[in-house]
């Protein structure tokens, strides 16, 4: 019985010096999981300066990485010295969402509107809102890699309309 009294003693005691021992040694930090911005990767080829030279007036869109989910984009359109349009674009991961907000000053009382994308490939982005007047659709064909055209299509005064823009990468 003594035997088993001290069995059982030594066994507490081994048991209780290595549950101290787990219990005060340090575990290696656990690295969060990185987030994956894989919807927005697809757009890489949109960073850069683009622009397009015509009778009409010099077309710019420039594009920047503002971090891991977020790109920012301005588009200006001048005429001689002056601008006639402009417009500030941020291109977003949301969750797993590609969102592009487009601002326009002196439209949409001045609130960002939302297109999502609807449909990608290597080549081509489809940003969509069926709610928005016009345009709706907004698309990027990527031609080469210094070359795009982007579209804007949807509904106007009733009828199907659609605007193109050529543009050649500069920078």
């Amino acid at each position: 019985m003594k035997k088993t009294f001290y069995a059982i003693a030594v066994l507490a005691a081994i048991s209780a010096v290595s549950c101290k021992e787990a219990h005060d040694a340090k575990l290696p930090p656990v690295e969060p999981t990185p987030k994956s911005f894989a919807e927005i990767q697809k757009a890489d080829w949109f960073l850069g300066r683009w622009e397009n030279s015509s009778k009409e007036g010099n077309m710019s869109e420039i594009w920047t990485k503002e971090n891991d989910s977020t790109f920012h984009g301005e588009s200006y359109f001048v005429i001689g010295k002056d601008t006639v349009f402009a417009e500030s674009v941020r291109l977003w991961q949301k969750e797993n969402q590609l969102v592009y907000e487009v601002s326009v000053k002196g439209q949409n009382d001045e609130k960002p509107v939302d297109f999502a994308l609807t449909s990608s490939s290597d080549k081509q982005l489809i940003f969509e809102n069926p709610k928005h007047d016009y345009p709706n659709k907004i698309t990027y064909n990527k031609i080469t890699n210094d070359s795009l055209v982007a579209e804007i299509s949807g509904m106007k005064d009733g009828k199907a309309k659609a605007e193109q823009f050529a543009m050649k990468k500069v920078q």
